[in-house]
């Protein structure tokens, strides 16, 4: 399903990132924004299915995930380096650790757009935005902003375990644009990287507006 069919008319379209291969996508992250970058798992075709290169026939994220279990070593900010791992396996999904140049806030969808239109209105400088197959959004923070989730959304009257707000930070991964999922469709960029937003915000910045839509979606929810 494309993203952009699951939000509502005015709300903020989804650019577009066709005929970008994967090596010239995992390069360019490398290159111009210094981010790490490996090659996790990739689609292929069994007995005329598409199934993960893992080998299970009910992975939960085809296609993209790591291939194996030492894949923060692998990570690479070389451009030259991601462009060989990509050669050798052009349709490998393209996963960015995070923790290192960059931190992510992971919400739903709906809240996400809810809280990104919130921050518009505030005039708060944004990174860089993914929207998932999931229907996930992800906002890039400086690194080291998912330690400060927590007691940010506590004094802002939250209790974390109630709202569905996930912090990535060292350790864990993010997948990125043009990465396709399964059948679900592709990882796209809801606020693509750009020399204008290279300097990213910090996560105590953006976590009054992502708590705030949380708990409102939390709410509407309980009430249904």
């Amino acid at each position: 399903m494309n993203v952009e069919e699951t939000i509502g008319a005015g709300a903020p379209r989804i650019p577009q990132q066709r005929g970008e291969h994967g090596l010239e996508a995992a390069a360019r992250y490398a290159e111009e924004r210094h981010w790490d970058v490996f090659a996790g798992t990739w689609l292929e075709a069994v007995d005329g299915r598409e199934r993960c290169s893992c080998g299970d026939a009910d992975c939960p994220a085809p296609g993209a995930h790591p291939a194996r279990p030492d894949w923060a070593s692998q990570a690479t900010g070389s451009a030259s380096t991601a462009r060989r791992m990509w050669t050798k396996q052009p349709r490998a999904s393209i996963l960015l650790p995070t923790g290192r140049t960059f931190d992510a806030l992971d919400v739903s969808e709906s809240a996400g757009f809810l809280a990104l239109a919130r921050m518009e209105r505030m005039g708060i400088e944004l990174g860089p935005i993914t929207c998932t197959p999931f229907r996930r959004m992800l906002f890039f923070v400086l690194p080291g902003g998912a330690l400060k989730v927590p007691d940010a959304t506590r004094k802002l009257g939250w209790s974390p375990a109630t709202l569905d707000l996930v912090a990535r930070g060292e350790g864990d991964y993010v997948v990125a644009p043009p990465t396709r999922i399964g059948n679900r469709g592709r990882v796209q960029w809801a606020r693509q990287p750009t020399a204008a937003n290279r300097w990213l915000p910090d996560a105590e910045e953006l976590v009054s507006a992502l708590a705030y839509a949380c708990g409102r979606e939390a709410a509407d929810a309980r009430c249904r």
